[in-house]
């Protein structure tokens, strides 16, 4: 028969952990450095999904002889899943412990890669990556609720810089795994790789993973207040992933946004009814919470909607391979490795906000320098601003999750990850659609200026619609046949309009990340850190 230890964390606002595992479970099951390997190994395999995919998605298309808008749902299914998904997620984590949760989510998402792998239409790809989105955001907020619970209060930091660090470098090593495979491989090596990893990861959590929940944990589910924020995310999400091709003066764009705010008002007027809401409107009451909340959502516009277009900077402007235009991004990579853990040590010692404010400003400067890339800058140039803002983002990572997680208490850890993580995807979603939006416009305005004045042939609207959205991505819209001279005079005009966009959406992304920095001056180190300290042992 499992006893059980009732164990008083007394922090402000919390109840009392209870351990469900035996007491005499000691050794390997529960131990805080070996239940952040574990969490990471999972993790890691969210983060690369999130860019590795990319790379493989032309191989798909041909294989699959799918459409271009098939191709985009590879990747808008699977981030409108784990975006609508990961509140709620967190709260089951928090009602039936985040080890369950964390377990099932690294089963169902490895199940889910091998079973794209396996797929021979398009239709049943795009299924099943909704499904590992879903999945996804059951094992995301899980890890965090399982690094609070089982790190003592001053080592916290220090596990969170790891864990970002993890998801930095996974995300950032994504496109140059994703070139090795298809390229040596075939695409689907890019699913298949999660089985494994996936399989890993199970067999840990099993062997090391001890679950720990709140004595004043959730007994019931605000199933109206899901339906409310399940739907206001779906139209906030899917506004912001139509916007590019419907138009943002367009009716829907707005009719979708219009319902998020009517869903997100239904849903903070049912939170302040239900006996056991589903994000108690309390937590925001308290004003470091909120600014961390507000500072991931700034965070990751500028970083999200600044790298996407630097991508095809290097490959289309620079005529790199996709391998080559990853190596490129290793400063990025290698300063978020590096930065991550210091800066875990620097909030534990200083707190988050000095940390905080400087890793915005060094984004802010970052995003200032990328604006000023031309097509004959040089890598060591390039490297120094990746480096940069891989610096700066380091510590906002560490600091906004230790921010939001710490300052909520014990019993809605997974609710407060679920909020760290949607609040990246919201951002990273904006991000990419506010500053694609400034890249169109600016193309648009400049393109048919600079196309006359290179002397060539004037366009049709039709034909200037088509050159835009080429020119968009950093192509050139030639055709084959052309002249050599002609072709050089469209890739050199097409480059030129091409760069002064995205130098423009690079300074808004740096006016985002100086906003910010004020945010930062708000936040503080969380009062209910200590939650979890100490009961990673007995």
């Amino acid at each position: 028969m499992t006893s059980q230890t009732t164990i008083d964390t007394t922090g402000p606002g919390d109840g009392a952990a209870v351990e469900s595992e035996p007491a005499a479970a000691a050794g390997l099951r529960g131990h805080p450095w070996l239940t952040l390997i574990t969490v990471a190994v999972g993790v890691m395999m969210v983060a690369l999904d999130g860019t590795i995919v990319a790379i493989a998605n032309p191989a798909i298309q041909k294989d699959l002889h799918a459409s271009f808008s098939d191709v985009q749902w590879i990747t808008n299914g699977y981030f409108l899943a784990l975006a609508v998904s990961l509140i709620t997620a967190g709260k089951l984590g928090d009602r039936f412990g985040h080890r369950q949760t964390f377990l099932i989510g690294v089963t169902g998402f490895a199940a889910a890669s091998g079973a794209i792998g396996l797929s021979n239409s398009i239709a049943a790809v795009v299924t099943f990556r909704v499904f590992q989105g879903v999945f996804g955001a059951l094992l995301m907020p899980a890890a965090l609720g399982l690094l609070r619970a089982t790190f003592p209060a001053e080592k916290l930091n220090m596990a969170i810089g790891i864990w970002g660090m993890v998801i930095g470098a996974s995300t950032a090593g994504g496109p140059i795994l994703g070139g090795v495979l298809v390229e040596h491989v075939n695409w689907q090596s890019v699913f298949f790789i999660n089985v494994p990893v996936g399989a890993l990861a199970l067999l840990l959590g099993l062997l090391i993973l001890l679950d720990h929940r709140a004595e004043n944990a959730p007994r019931s589910f605000d199933l109206p207040g899901i339906a409310l924020l399940s739907g206001a995310m779906f139209c906030l999400v899917w506004a912001l992933i139509k916007a590019p091709a419907w138009g943002w003066g367009d009716g829907r764009t707005w009719a979708f946004i219009a319902g998020s705010v009517l869903l997100f008002a239904l849903f903070a007027f049912w939170e302040t009814r239900v006996a056991e809401p589903l994000i108690p409107l309390g937590l925001f009451r308290s004003v470091p919470l909120s600014a961390g909340v507000l500072l991931m959502v700034l965070m990751a516009i500028a970083f999200m909607g600044g790298l996407f277009f630097v991508t095809f900077y290097l490959q289309n402007v620079h005529g790199m391979s996709p391998i080559d235009a990853g190596l490129h991004l290793l400063p990025l990579t290698g300063m978020m490795i590096v930065g991550s853990p210091l800066a875990g040590a620097m909030i534990t010692k200083l707190g988050p906000r000095i940390p905080l404010a400087g890793g915005m400003v060094a984004t802010a400067v970052a995003m200032y320098g990328m604006s000023t890339l031309t097509a004959g800058t040089g890598s060591g140039v390039m490297s120094v601003w990746f480096a940069l803002l891989g610096l700066g983002l380091a510590p906002v990572m560490v600091g906004a999750t230790e921010v939001i997680v710490g300052n909520a208490p014990m019993e809605l850890s997974g609710v407060a990850g679920g909020l760290q993580q949607a609040a990246m995807q919201i951002g990273g979603s904006l991000g990419t659609a506010v500053l694609g939006a400034v890249m169109a416009s600016k193309v648009d305005s400049d393109l048919p200026g600079n196309w006359a004045g290179a002397g060539l042939p004037k366009l049709t609207p039709a034909q200037l619609h088509q050159a835009s959205e080429a020119v968009q991505v950093g192509a050139a819209p030639v055709t084959k046949g052309m002249p050599a001279t002609m072709v050089a005079k469209i890739t050199e005009v097409a480059h030129h309009t091409f760069i002064s966009g995205m130098s423009l959406a690079s300074l808004v992304a740096a006016g985002v990340a100086a906003v910010a920095v004020f945010v930062a001056l708000f936040t503080k180190r969380g009062l209910n850190a200590e939650s979890g300290a100490g009961v990673g042992h007995i």
